[in-house]
């Protein structure tokens, strides 16, 4: 197999010292004196010449096999080189820790350790080439490993490295990791498609001459400076596309190619035409990765043909500057001279490197499959004051991340610090924080950390932990606390009245009490009852007999479907303002169309009481109205920013403030407020009943209008 440079001994380096940079001589000066791998670091050097990089680079790896190999060496060293050198080769060593994870929890831990891979280097793309680089020369030396180290060492190229490769868009290096991976980890597969290939070399390059005579005269008559070449395909995609399409190796129409590489874009396109009128083209086998780069900055033209003879064949086409980069990625547009001009297509890249922590597109769903893991999943990777890299799903708050760190870690959660600034326990940190967790003495969890309104724990782990805590305290005392719940929900959602008595049995439950208790350890919420309460709500008088009758009407705003009766103006009504999701029934006023009512109204039982007849089944229909009106009451001890608190926390909830009022009771401290708020439906109300109850001097929140 053919490779990407053709590698040399470090001696021949060696040779050429006088010429070399002085800190690239130094390093090598140290190298002669130690037990380094003579022809690793040789291929490791040609292989950074070849992706550009600078002498600083290049020194940086040696420094780091040198550090390896005399560990009191650099330590001695190191603060006489520069700092800029020093980071180069703390990368590099930091990297082998995420290897050492690879080796642990291979094949499962594939995706995260390229992740915490890219958190440790990321700060200094070089080290990412640098690690390239040395592993491709491993790759190349290591049919003298045994094979339990071999094997090992082509899972963590397949792994991490091919795929790395491939995000960078260093193509060069990435086909050759492919194939090597690929030999040593599937050997008899690899020989048999080495083996289709040989057989079928004198055929293939004899119909690619063909094509390239042909199309290079078509090119010139048509004025289009070209060069072209047959372009070769590499075993590892050969087999990758044979199971992508189910294929068998005779019905692959690309093993025969060709490379078009013009001066520009127009020529691109111009090309194109030519290929395409000397050729017929095959429907559906065409990509302009031109206008639409793929999501590493791949670009080309792709299409195949029936060429000579009526065999297909595949041609790429692409500028020389296109070809350069595809070949070298992001290494491309590396820049190392000092006080150089700012390259904005080479920061984009970078800014784009630093975006792979949060993966979209097609290629990303390639490089998932790649992985064998789920790429794709939102996550975040945090760092604890030592170094340490723990994975959470994104959304996850400093909390959660506590009780991750361990259980009694979580416990005695107090407080957090993230990048040194103290943050509140429901902050969600970003891939790259530092986080460091502040504790008390003694455990003691707050049961609201449990309550979703409040937004302390967003993962079922923590969650867990927390109710297993709780499940350890005595029986009475989850059940009072229960208990205060449960009647505190009712109350501020104005379902006093509810029946409650089907409650166990809808959650699985043996009786009240067992209830009360799974409220109390979060495993059912507040707003789980109130949602099985609305939706079970009876009316609360006998005597509401509703009229039946076919006919089903629905006024224009399709928030009421009316039973029994053709349109009719329908209003909601003042007395209990019902909203989206509370079971209602309508009564038929004189000359105001249809009140309609919650059905524990106090209003409507007398009205139902006084004149029967006029009670009409009302239900919602699928689209509800734009916003309601509701009116809450709010009491809590006064303090400075309480008020300002509150309608802060209702506007950002989406609600509007339609009317508010506020009273002092000066003997006790107390504040009483009233808002009539336009509402969404009960969902929302629901929510924002909770938000607020959590806000500090705040004691009770109820919905009021109950007629």
């Amino acid at each position: 197999m053919a490779r990407a440079v053709k590698s040399s001994s470090l001696q021949s380096w060696r040779d050429r010292a006088l010429s070399l940079p002085p800190l690239l001589a130094e390093a090598l000066q140290a190298c002669a004196a130690h037990s380094v791998p003579e022809a690793e670091c040789g291929d490791v050097l040609d292989l950074l010449g070849l992706l550009g990089c600078d002498a600083q680079t290049q020194a940086a790896a040696l420094w780091f096999e040198l550090a390896r190999v005399d560990p009191a060496l650099w330590t001695a060293k190191a603060p006489t080189l520069p700092a800029e050198l020093q980071r180069l080769v703390s990368g590099q060593q930091a990297a082998e820790q995420v290897w050492a994870l690879h080796a642990q929890r291979s094949p499962d831990g594939a995706a995260e350790g390229l992740r915490r891979l890219l958190l440790a280097i990321v700060r200094d793309l070089r080290v990412v080439f640098v690690l390239l680089a040395r592993q491709l020369a491993r790759m190349r030396a290591a049919v003298t490993l045994p094979e339990p180290e071999r094997e090992a060492l082509a899972r963590l190229t397949r792994d991490i490295h091919a795929p790395l490769a491939n995000r960078l868009g260093i193509w060069q290096l990435k086909w050759e990791l492919e194939d090597l991976a690929f030999r040593y980890l599937q050997a008899d597969t690899y020989r048999r498609i080495a083996q289709l290939l040989d057989e079928r070399r004198t055929d293939r390059e004899t119909f690619i001459r063909e094509s390239l005579d042909e199309l290079g005269s078509a090119l010139q008559a048509a004025g289009i400076h070209a060069d072209l070449a047959g372009r070769p395909k590499h075993i590892y995609s050969i087999w990758k596309k044979m199971q992508r399409k189910a294929l068998e190796f005779s019905d692959l129409y690309d093993i025969r190619a060709v490379r078009v590489l013009v001066d520009n874009v127009t020529d691109c396109y111009a090309a194109l035409g030519v290929v395409h009128a000397r050729w017929p083209h095959l429907p559906g086998e065409f990509d302009d990765y031109i206008a639409r780069p793929k999501g590493n900055g791949y670009q080309s033209l792709h299409t195949a043909v029936l060429g000579p003879a009526g065999r297909t064949l595949e041609v790429q086409i692409r500028t020389h500057e296109m070809h350069r980069a595809n070949e070298l990625g992001v290494a491309a547009h590396w820049r190392y001279k000092e006080g150089g001009s700012a390259d904005a297509e080479f920061e984009a890249k970078i800014a784009w490197m630093r975006k792979l922590l949060e993966p979209r597109g097609e290629d990303d769903n390639a490089l998932a499959a790649d992985l064998h893991t789920e790429l794709l999943e939102d996550r975040v990777y945090l760092l604890t004051p030592k170094g340490e890299v723990f994975d959470l799903a994104r959304g996850a708050t400093v909390l959660d991340f506590a009780y991750l760190v361990h259980t009694e870690v979580g416990h005695r959660c107090r407080g957090a610090k993230v990048n040194g600034r103290i943050v509140p326990l429901t902050f969600q940190p970003q891939s790259g924080d530092r986080v460091e967790i502040l504790t008390a003495k003694v455990a003691d969890p707050s049961r609201d950390w449990l309550s979703p309104h409040h937004g302390y724990l967003n993962t079922s782990r923590a969650k867990d932990k927390v109710r297993a805590w709780f499940h350890r305290i005595a029986h009475d005392t989850n059940l009072a606390v229960g208990r205060g719940m449960f009647e505190r929900e009712l109350k501020r959602l104005a379902l006093s009245t509810a029946d409650v008595a089907k409650l166990p049995a809808h959650f699985h439950l043996k009786n009240h009490d067992e209830l009360l208790i799974a409220l109390a350890l979060g495993e059912i919420t507040p707003g789980q009852i109130a949602r099985v309460l609305q939706e079970a709500a009876q009316p609360v008088e006998p005597t509401l007999t509703p009229v039946t009758a076919r006919a089903t009407s629905t006024p224009e705003h399709g928030a009421l479907s009316i039973e029994g009766i053709g349109n009719l103006l329908t209003t909601l009504a003042r007395c209990c303002q019902p909203l989206p999701g509370d079971a209602v029934r309508g009564f038929i006023t004189k000359g105001r169309g249809v009140s309609v009512h919650r059905v524990d109204c106090g209003s409507l039982a007398r009205l139902a009481r006084r004149d029967p007849d006029r009670v009409i089944e009302v239900s919602w229909g699928r689209v509800a109205a734009k916003a309601y009106e509701i009116d809450i009451e709010l009491r809590g001890y006064d303090r400075k920013g309480l008020q300002k608190d509150v309608t802060g926390l209702i506007s950002n909830a989406g609600t509007h403030i339609i009317a508010s009022a506020s009273r002092l009771i000066a003997n006790t401290g107390e504040v009483e407020m009233r808002f009539t708020l336009r509402v969404r439906d009960f969902d929302q109300l629901s929510t924002l009943l909770g938000k607020l109850l959590a806000l500090p001097n705040v004691v009770d929140v109820r919905r009021v209008g109950t007629g």
